[in-house]
């Protein structure tokens, strides 16, 4: 049985995340391709301790739970769902602690060095949009996490999720970013799905490992 892919999305709070995943889900569908979605922190019991304490629990600690999740979601699902062939989506992967950790005063290389054994994607999509768009969406919706009371947020997340994508591609992992505000969720979905490897060869890249391909 040939081995799913592995799609990672993530970017800013109020970029569209869930409205892309669905409508990603709908397009692989229509062209047969099986899919499993999953999302971080998960719903293990581990992933929602991190839900529950995310507001008090900080710095390392938070860094080092997410990376013990993450760990144990590849194990237990991630892996084995792509080994049955299904092409695993996750809302939120590694790009996502390379931003929200450092938004809580994490080094960069600690948390590269948390990550230095995580499964890789074969694609890892980054969405993205103008600040002041996510910002009216996130104001239209209410706070999720103690981040989004800060109005300066989004035009700080947007730049760390640049800095992650660099990070990616320089361990060469494929990356695609997505501007979510310049065209409609089945556009997105169609975009990420033709970047998708119809028969991927396993990842092993780290975000610490030598380059081996280009976004």
């Amino acid at each position: 049985m040939t081995r799913g892919a592995f799609v990672t999305i993530d970017g800013p709070s109020g970029v569209g995340k869930s409205t892309t995943i669905q409508a990603l889900h709908d397009e692989l569908t229509a062209r047969d391709v099986p899919v499993h979605r999953t999302v971080e922190p998960t719903t293990s019991e581990l992933g929602r301790f991190i839900s529950a304490h995310f507001s008090h629990i900080r710095g390392y600690a938070l860094a080092c739970l997410v990376a013990a999740d993450r760990y144990e979601h590849v194990e237990h699902e991630i892996r084995p769902r792509m080994n049955a062939g299904d092409c695993v989506i996750t809302d939120r992967y590694i790009a996502s602690t390379l931003v929200m950790q450092r938004l809580d005063g994490v080094p960069l290389k600690f948390l590269l060095d948390l990550s230095a054994n995580v499964l890789m994607p074969d694609v890892a999509v980054i969405l993205t949009a103008d600040p002041s768009l996510i910002a009216a969406r996130i104001a239209a919706r209410g706070p999720h996490n103690r981040f989004h009371r800060d109005p300066s947020a989004p035009g700080r997340e947007v730049v760390l999720y640049e800095a992650a994508a660099q990070s990616l591609m320089t361990a060469g992992v494929q990356v695609l970013i997505v501007n979510t505000g310049e065209a409609t969720s089945s556009e997105v979905a169609g975009t990420i799905a033709d970047a998708i490897p119809s028969s991927p060869i396993a990842s092993t890249a780290s975000p610490t490992s030598t380059p081996s391909q280009g976004p």
